[in-house]
């Protein structure tokens, strides 16, 4: 096959390659801005704040991580990691001797007239339920990183193959001209030839 043939058909397919790295890049962003937006609002909307450093609520090493936040407004999937494992988690091990809501629910089941195991049971479910919540918050802010990721790649790549492909189309070019050049030269020497014999 023709070299210059080879050069176009390579470029070519770089240059679609780029063209669909650069529509899975915008929509990257795009699924990037949309999570982020909503992960912000959502939890912006809820008015949750860390405690402020130095608060009795945050002392002691089990709370370490809150520091970081303190006296923040909860608006990130990160801050929500932090305050859901971190601040919420420990609360609720100490609600009922380490024992979940599943624990907590089958035993006040099991003793329906017993009023400590139903406050326990009610606080347990509103803490997972919040925790919950706020882990799930988190993933989608994860998600929306990760899809900022990929746009980033995305769009290095398109980059990567639009100079490539430019390069290959150029030197299609190049090739086409050099060998129109020594097609001329083979010619004129062959008449040489010819008109000596």
């Amino acid at each position: 096959m023709n070299r210059r043939i080879v050069d176009y058909l390579v470029s070519s397919a770089g240059l679609l390659i780029a063209v669909v790295l650069l529509a899975v890049g915008g929509l990257a962003i795009w699924g990037h801005v949309f999570i982020d937006h909503q992960v912000h609002n959502q939890l912006a909307a809820q008015k949750i704040f860390f405690p402020p450093k130095g608060s009795p609520a945050i002392a002691g090493a089990q709370f370490a991580a809150m520091g970081k936040y303190a006296g923040q407004q909860l608006t990130t999937g990160a801050q929500a990691e932090t305050y859901a494992n971190h601040f919420i988690a420990v609360h609720l091990s100490e609600v009922a001797g380490g024992k979940t809501y599943s624990q907590v629910s089958a035993a006040a089941l099991a003793d329906p007239t017993n009023a400590t195991l139903k406050t326990q049971e009610a606080t347990l479910f509103q803490g997972t339920t919040l925790r919950g919540m706020l882990l799930n918050a988190y993933a989608f802010g994860t998600i929306a990183t990760i899809a900022g990721i990929a746009a980033i790649v995305s769009f290095v790549g398109a980059a990567i193959l639009l100079v490539l492909s430019g390069i290959g189309f150029a030197h299609g070019r190049r090739v086409s001209i050099e060998a129109a050049r020594t097609t001329a030269v083979a010619a004129t020497d062959q008449a040489d030839q010819l008109k000596a014999a």
